[in-house]
Order: C-alpha cells, then structure tokens, then sequence
C-alpha cells in the first residue's frame, strides 16, 4: 500500500523508516556511487531529510519500505535551486504550485508496478495540494523508467550525454496520465484515492493552493 508521512512522523512508524533509509544507501551509495554520506547505521540521509519533506513510500506486507520518493515545496530550499541551478541557466524554480521531488527510491526487492505506483501516488499529492507541477533532477537510467511509466517529464535541461547524462525535468499530472500510470501499476484510481484519504484521516488535510 501507499503512504503519506512527513518527516516529523517517521520515529512513530520505525518500520519503514529504517529501511527506506537503508535501502537509499544501497542504491545511491552502493550500486550508482553517488557522492552521499552513510551513517553508522547504514542509512542516508541528507540536509532535506530536515525540512520535513513529505515521503510517499510503498510499504510492503511485512511493514517495510518497497519503494518511496521525497517531496518539498520550491518555496524553501531545494536541491535543484542549491545544488543544479546551472541545468536551468541559474533561473530559480520557485513557485507554491510546483514541488520538488527527489531520492525517487525502489527497495532491493521491490514488487513489479512500484515504480509506477510511487508515480500515481504523486499525481494524488498534486491534485488535492494543488499542485500543478514536480519538479526533478534524473540521470539517464531514469529515462527509460520515467517512459515505461507512462510519465516522462518535460526535459528543461540537461548536461553530459549517454548514460553520463543529468537532466532537470519538469511534470504534470493529467487525466491521461493518471490512466496510463494506473494500468502500468495495476492500481485503480479509487484504490490510489483510498490510500490518500487513509493517510490523512487523522491529521489536517492540506491547504490547496489557489491557482
């Protein structure tokens, strides 16, 4: 099933907390390399971890995390506006209608369709926050993925070429979209809606942004 937790909520729900972080390491540090840093636990994490960012994690039967990705708000700090301003000849992305998404996460035995679960479970986040775009910095293994989703980004730019290739993209969520992602997931729309409700039935719904 999916879920919806902020950062804040995480030590109440060990479960997929540990090892959605454990997984991050081997998949960042171990198996791309990526430049993170590794605690004493094996997890990663970095600064945005401390933004309380909302996680929408795929958790399995056993409670432990399948897949997830890492959403903040382009109002506050962002990796693309630190870190990859350059991709977008230094123009900032900073708009209460589009949000970040990063550390786009698949467990080490991750059920097939979990990819594109992660996916129709953002186009959820964008519809009842009112959020009309994510935005995401992806290296060119993820476009093969991101097609066979049914939800490729719009690419606004890029540097390096073949497999050395990191882009900034920039997505929507449309009725089509939402559909194609659905079937690829093997997940009705009313089940997806159901998990959103379910996570926040007991908290404040969040606010939608005005257009």
């Amino acid at each position: 099933m999916i879920r919806y937790l902020y950062a804040h909520q995480l030590d109440r729900d060990p479960a997929p907390r540990a090892s959605m972080y454990r997984d991050r390491a081997e998949q960042f540090k171990a198996r791309l390399g990526w430049n993170v840093e590794i605690d004493a636990s094996g997890e990663e994490r970095d600064v945005y971890d401390a933004e309380n960012p909302l996680y929408v994690i795929w958790q399995g039967p056993d409670g432990r995390h399948g897949g997830s990705m890492r959403l903040l708000p382009t109002t506050g700090p962002t990796m693309v506006n630190d870190h990859f301003r350059h991709l977008t000849d230094g123009v900032r992305i900073e708009s209460p209608l589009i949000w970040e998404c990063t550390r786009f996460c698949l467990g080490q035995s991750a059920a097939p369709g979990t990819a594109a679960a992660l996916m129709l479970a953002g186009g959820e986040v964008m519809r009842h926050f009112g959020v009309r775009h994510f935005v995401g910095v992806f290296d060119a293994r993820m476009v093969r993925i991101y097609r066979m989703i049914g939800a490729s980004p719009e690419v606004l730019g890029r540097q390096g070429a073949g497999r050395d290739a990191v882009n900034v993209g920039l997505w929507e969520f449309s009725a089509q979209t939402q559909a194609r992602v659905s079937a690829r997931a093997g997940i009705c729309a009313a089940q997806s809606a159901a998990w959103f409700e379910m996570s926040f039935t007991t908290r404040p719904r969040p606010a939608v942004v005005a257009a």
